[in-house]
């Protein structure tokens, strides 16, 4: 796997195009999917993707057909025609496409504003932007431009005025205002990742990830091409980012994703490109990460590229996913989230688990496997945290994010 350069991201091939512009054509909409119930004040543990409604509140087993949104590369060959709609069974995983929102570019990361009015996606391109659809009529509120390359993450902050979201081709990280109808205002900041100096093997910054702390004080970004997570403080009144604390990775780690552990103090790294995790301490009060000693992900000494590690509601399991061995591992998760015990791996039934998402209830596990242009759904057991199957994967185009509601 080359180490730099937007093909490197994407492993789909070269960007195709530009973002179109400010605004983007209207949306062609399917209404067979419920729209999402207002889910204010939402979880930001990161266990999935953007912000969720928070599975510790929800009861287990949800009744009746539940939103799933799917996002895909729409220049790529073979790829959707914009963010795919479906409804999946909270008690079967069985999952049911119902339409796609057209008029999207490149959506491959997908965000749920704190209020479930509006969602958010980013237009992986050269000329990077971030789009706001209405979710109750599938309107595409437009989209601002996030002043770098390729952006390939966004979350919005939990107080739902702000999203923030990662320039990958650039190493930068943007700040936009929300307004109350979830209107995208233009950008109030960006920060390019400037230093430290590239990572072995790395061409410059690359940012994989912009996330809140679980106690809203801190705003955390990943940057694969410096082994670097900065430490922001977000200035809420100006929509401005301050750095407070850098935390480093080995030497070429290569570090694309963090989750919290949902009791705020620890934080685990899913390391790319030499196939690691990290359990990392937080300390709530300096925003200052601390990372632990590199872990293996179970894959062997095969080609492996972690993505994505999800923790479940109860903080007693954590699950990597695995591109290239196409597996998920699983962790047991010990000493009140300061330890990771691997205790498997099994095969996600597809190819390229790009991103992995639980439900909010955390009784399933989607895989967006991109290559094999699939999703995958696994049951959770509770007790365990063994992963079965849910029948056959749903087809998706060059499937990269997946967000069950």
């Amino acid at each position: 796997m080359g180490s730099g350069g937007l093909s490197r991201r994407r492993f789909v091939g070269a960007l195709a195009g530009s973002a179109a512009g400010v605004t983007l054509p209207a949306a062609t909409a399917c209404d067979d999917a419920p729209a999402p119930a207002d889910t204010s004040g939402t979880s930001t543990s990161g266990t999935g993707p953007g912000t969720r409604p928070s599975a510790q509140s929800e009861s287990r087993g949800p009744s009746g057909p539940r939103p799933l949104y799917l996002g895909t590369y729409t220049s790529a060959e073979g790829g959707g025609k914009g963010i795919g709609l479906a409804t999946y069974d909270p008690a079967t995983g069985a999952v049911t496409g119902t339409g796609t929102i057209e008029g999207v570019a490149d959506p491959s990361y997908l965000a749920l504003h704190p209020g479930g009015r509006t969602l958010y996606a980013v237009n992986e391109r050269e000329d990077g932007a971030v789009t706001a659809v209405r979710v109750a009529d599938r309107e595409v509120l437009g989209s601002r431009g996030t002043g770098g390359a390729a952006p390939c993450h966004l979350s919005v902050h939990p107080r739902g005025r702000w999203l923030l979201s990662a320039n990958y081709g650039t190493g930068s990280v943007a700040v936009h205002p929300i307004d109350a109808s979830g209107v995208l205002g233009e950008r109030t900041d960006l920060v390019t990742h400037s230093s430290p100096a590239p990572g072995p093997g790395q061409d410059g910054p690359h940012a994989h990830q912009i996330v809140t702390s679980p106690d809203g004080r801190h705003v955390l970004a990943v940057d694969l091409g410096t082994d670097t997570v900065y430490t922001y403080r977000l200035d809420e009144k100006a929509g401005t980012l301050s750095e407070v604390a850098r935390a480093r990775t080995e030497p070429g780690a290569g570090p694309r994703h963090l989750t919290f552990h949902p009791g705020g103090r620890h934080a685990y790294l899913a390391n790319e490109v030499d196939n690691t995790v990290a359990v990392c301490g937080y300390d709530p009060a300096t925003g200052r990460l601390t990372v632990g000693a590199e872990q293996e992900t179970g894959t062997g000494s095969g080609t492996s590229y972690p993505a994505q590690i999800v923790v479940t509601p109860n903080g007693r399991f954590a699950y990597l996913a695995n591109r290239g061995h196409n597996s998920l591992t699983r962790y047991a998760v010990e000493a009140k989230g300061a330890r990771l015990r691997l205790l498997d791996t099994v095969p996600v039934s597809g190819d390229f688990p790009r991103q992995i998402a639980l439900s909010p209830d955390g009784g399933l596990l989607f895989a967006a496997n991109q290559r094999s242009g699939s999703v995958s759904v696994f049951r959770v057991d509770e007790a365990s945290g063994e992963l079965r199957l849910a029948g056959e994967p749903f087809a998706s185009p060059v499937a990269v994010c997946a967000l069950p509601l």
